[in-house]
């Protein structure tokens, strides 16, 4: 059984993490320093997205969350996922990605841009229906 209760649906993807780039934002890292390290760690994306989104740099924001969210299909392709099924908040690892997708929601619809907001929202509610809660959108 899947973790929403879908016996016919993917199993939950659960993304390996960054351990180093984890680590270094932990202990204060700049996260440009992080991104520019670990580019693949949408986790420092994240970072950078929701501080230039609370600094009011919205297209910046949309940026870095863009290029986090592209960097986190990838690697939930190469770890099984086919473009649908759980993709759990509660996974530490898994929320870089999660985090990404909000940030890219919240500044989609600061620009107007509402297609893309749906989508965002669409794409957390198939990855979790918790997700878009616990991350303040929707």
């Amino acid at each position: 059984m899947t973790s929403f209760g879908d016996l016919l649906g993917p199993q939950p993807t659960l993304l390996p993490g960054d351990d180093e780039a984890e680590s270094l934002l932990l202990n204060h890292t700049a996260p440009e320093e992080v991104a520019a390290a670990h580019p693949t760690a949408s986790i420092a994306w994240a970072y950078l997205a929701e501080a230039a989104l609370s600094d009011e740099r919205t297209v910046t924001a949309y940026a870095y969350a863009r290029t986090g969210y592209h960097r986190g299909l990838d690697q939930l392709r190469r770890n099984g996922w086919k473009g649908f099924g759980p993709v759990p908040y509660s996974h530490e690892p898994n929320r870089g990605f999660l985090r990404c997708v909000a940030v890219l929601a919240r500044a989609a619809q600061a620009i107007g841009e509402t297609d893309e907001y749906a989508r965002c929202l669409d794409l957390l509610e198939d990855c979790d229906p918790r997700a878009a809660d616990e991350l303040g959108v929707g």
